[in-house]
């Protein structure tokens, strides 16, 4: 039975990949005629992509607070990772045995998304870097915690440094990473968020994704954002519709 649990667990980390990096990852781009404004004309399956009313990122202003949303419970174990250089990003893939408790559904952690800038401003403001934590329930839900990322010279974050010193830098290229890791080097102390319903940010964008951005950023090391903005200079989605949906807030 664990080893079927396993086995399933995998094949929904490698579909979260594929829904994630699009049917055909090769064929979009973050610039130019295959950028943002021309993902849903490029394939008929990136159609939510431009015609969705769900879609993400979304600027953080104008939230409710919802006192009975509850606090989102982390159970993420030390382990390997598996760093990939995309040609779009970098990801960081779970082993699996981590996972998060949010509305009383566990979901899996699947896989780290790293992006320059951050993916979501607030109240207009981006941070320089986001980590996307994507998750997924064992009937195919999908959550993704955001956790924005800031440079301070002197303040390197400690599970970036293990991750960075291993970072492939050609595309196409991956890394294991043997020491033991845990996701939560990636978790601010104050776990206040704000939540909504969203998309993945990449083709295909597929909808139905509960989104949770963290209200507290984290700091990483200008040496640490320089080894990734190095690489991608610009790789985020611009700004969504809201469509008259609520950004709601736990506190």
């Amino acid at each position: 039975m664990r080893l079927t649990a396993i086995a399933v667990l995998l094949f929904g980390s490698a579909t979260l990949s594929t829904a994630q990096s699009g049917a055909n990852w090769a064929n979009w781009t973050y610039e130019g005629k295959t950028g943002p404004l021309a993902w849903g004309r490029l394939d008929p399956a990136y159609q939510a992509c431009s015609r969705g009313h769900e879609q993400s990122p979304l600027d953080i202003r104008s939230t409710h607070l919802d006192k009975s949303l509850q606090p989102l419970e982390f159970h993420y174990i030390a382990g390997p990772m598996t760093l990939e250089n995309t040609g779009r990003g970098i990801i960081a893939r779970a082993d699996p045995g981590s996972d998060m408790v949010a509305n009383g559904i566990r979901y899996h952690l699947v896989e780290l998304d790293f992006h320059h800038p951050s993916e979501h401003p607030i109240k207009g403001k981006l941070a320089d870097m986001e980590v996307d934590l994507i998750h997924r329930s064992d009937d195919g839900k999908v959550a993704i915690v955001a956790v924005r990322l800031n440079q301070d010279r002197g303040n390197p974050n400690a599970l970036l440094s293990t991750l960075w010193a291993q970072l492939p830098k050609k595309p196409g290229a991956s890394a294991k990473v043997t020491d033991l890791v845990s996701a939560g080097g990636l978790l601010p102390e104050d776990r206040g968020y704000w939540t909504y319903t969203g998309s993945m940010v990449t083709p295909p964008c597929a909808e139905g994704v509960r989104w949770f951005v963290f209200e507290e950023d984290l700091s990483i090391s200008r040496e640490q954002f320089r080894a990734f903005a190095n690489l991608y200079k610009l790789n985020t989605r611009p700004m969504q519709d809201l469509h008259g949906r609520r950004i709601e807030s736990n506190e």
